[in-house]
């Protein structure tokens, strides 16, 4: 069988994408203790909640190893508004002009791939923020991302042996600090709810490995 339309249809992504990909050539062990895992918490801000209306406004990330936060490695974006919904400014802040440097959608792409690499990535509600970025991949003829996510708040019920008729409850963000005791510093902006979540995911953590030695292939699973 000839597969050579395969390999155009790969040669033709642009080359950002391809260097995307090559990072998953080698698959991260399920094996591998937290302490020795990159993981990187993010957050987005958007224009509403309907991915295939709405529109990403910023993008917030950081990254971590052990418990060490790496602040001063951290990620944050401010995507150009082409959907502006004046009702949301109220939430997330931003404006559509204004003083802060603004990069295009294909930018702010090219960057957070280059940030994310194949780490794992912590959100919290993350089928919200994954679904608004492949929305945003795909409109530039892009695939899904490929990384393993972790989700806060579906960990925090992990923790707490949820009883059956409340685990369809939602945990809010802020719901976790308080649990959790995590200050709510910088709340609704895509950078401080990423520091929230990976500190929220940290407590999460220390409370689960008080009862067993943890991997990250163990936090996959529901």
């Amino acid at each position: 069988m000839n597969f050579n339309w395969l390999f155009k249809k790969k040669q033709s992504f642009p080359d950002f994408w391809n260097v995307y990909l090559e990072t998953f050539s080698k698959k991260k062990n399920k094996g591998d203790t937290i302490p020795n895992t990159r993981f990187i918490a993010f957050d987005t801000e958007t224009t509403g909640f309907d991915k295939k209306e709405d529109r990403v406004l910023s993008i917030g990330a950081v990254s971590f190893v052990g418990k060490t936060i790496q602040v001063n490695n951290s990620l944050e974006l401010y995507l150009e508004q082409d959907v502006f919904k004046p009702e949301t400014v109220k939430i997330h802040g931003l404006m559509k002009t204004g003083s802060r440097e603004k990069v295009s959608e294909l930018e702010a792409i090219k960057t957070f791939l280059a940030y994310i690499k194949n780490d794992v990535l912590i959100a919290h509600h993350a089928n919200f923020d994954r679904n608004m970025m492949n929305e945003m991949l795909s409109r530039h003829g892009l695939g899904k991302l490929k990384n393993k996510f972790i989700d806060t708040g579906v960990l925090y019920k992990k923790s707490i042996h949820i009883i059956y008729r409340e685990k369809e409850k939602m945990y809010s963000l802020d719901d976790l600090c308080k649990e959790l005791n995590v200050p709510m510093v910088d709340r609704h902006t895509a950078t401080g709810d990423a520091l929230i979540t990976a500190l929220v995911f940290l407590k999460i953590v220390s409370r689960l490995d008080k009862r067993k030695h943890l991997n990250w292939g163990y936090l996959l699973e529901r």
